[in-house]
């Protein structure tokens, strides 16, 4: 499986889907069918519990469906591990370590053992450059705002450079205006790599700045996908109208 998972992590653009899994913990049970268009940005949005990180951990491999297919361009992935997926994650800590320096964490994202070459120390560099945080290298992430630490996060994906990055939440503690940013860098990376993106927001604003797709995931079940500009725009689902406070007017802002 592996070697079939290496050749896909050399493409770009892979469509993610998920055909008739379920999944369950305790009393919490969930089943998604689900289909994630290649090289868009798709923003999964619910309420608190509805299963919008648990689908993300499918994807990623930090959960196993008990049945179902998780296919990743269009090759079931289901049982493999999360480091032979070709997906990258930020989460909404960052999953940075604490020991190690903002150079460090990002040059895990080549080298889990973090023997880099001279070119892979100069991937590091340009890629701190390219998330703002140049000159920053040596410092550790408690050294860091909340802000910067999920750039330094941003730059570990491109080291990574894998084909499909899933968001869990990453920027829900940050301010507007620096949400903001992160968002647009997000969309700036997507624009470069041509990622399939998949992002977890409880931010209406969040999926009209950089969503191209919604999925709407209610009581452990995918209640709706479509275009954002349709939800948006007044005609979406009327429980997609009602998660966000919509009254039956047009929420396009």
């Amino acid at each position: 499986m592996t070697g079939t998972t290496d050749g896909i992590a050399a493409q770009k653009a892979l469509a993610v889907a998920l055909k008739g899994v379920s999944f369950s913990y305790g009393e919490a049970s969930f089943r998604f069918d689900a289909e994630f268009a290649a090289g868009r940005i798709t923003a999964v949005m619910g309420p608190s519990g509805s299963g919008k990180s648990t689908l993300l951990n499918l994807v990623a491999g930090f959960e196993s469906p008990d049945a179902g297919k998780v296919l990743i361009g269009g090759i079931d992935v289901g049982t493999a591990a999360p480091s032979a997926r070709p997906v990258s994650m930020v989460f909404q800590e960052n999953n940075l370590f604490a020991h190690l320096s903002v150079e460090g964490n990002v040059g895990l994202g080549r080298s889990p053992s973090l023997k880099l070459t001279a070119a892979d120390r100069h991937s590091v560099s340009e890629a701190l450059g390219r998330v703002g945080l140049a000159g920053k290298e040596k410092r550790l992430p408690r050294e860091l705002s909340g802000g910067e630490r999920q750039r330094a996060a941003l730059a570990r994906v491109l080291l990574r450079d894998r084909p499909v990055l899933l968001l869990d939440e990453p920027f829900a503690s940050l301010g507007p205006a620096l949400r903001d940013d992160m968002l647009d860098l997000v969309a700036g990376i997507h624009a470069e790599r041509h990622m399939t993106v998949v992002f977890v927001t409880h931010q209406p604003e969040d999926a009209r700045r950089i969503g191209q797709e919604i999925v709407f995931v209610d009581e452990g079940r995918v209640a709706a996908t479509g275009s954002a500009a349709d939800f948006f725009d007044g005609s979406g689902p009327v429980a997609f109208r009602r998660y966000i406070g919509d009254r039956g007017g047009s929420v396009a802002g």
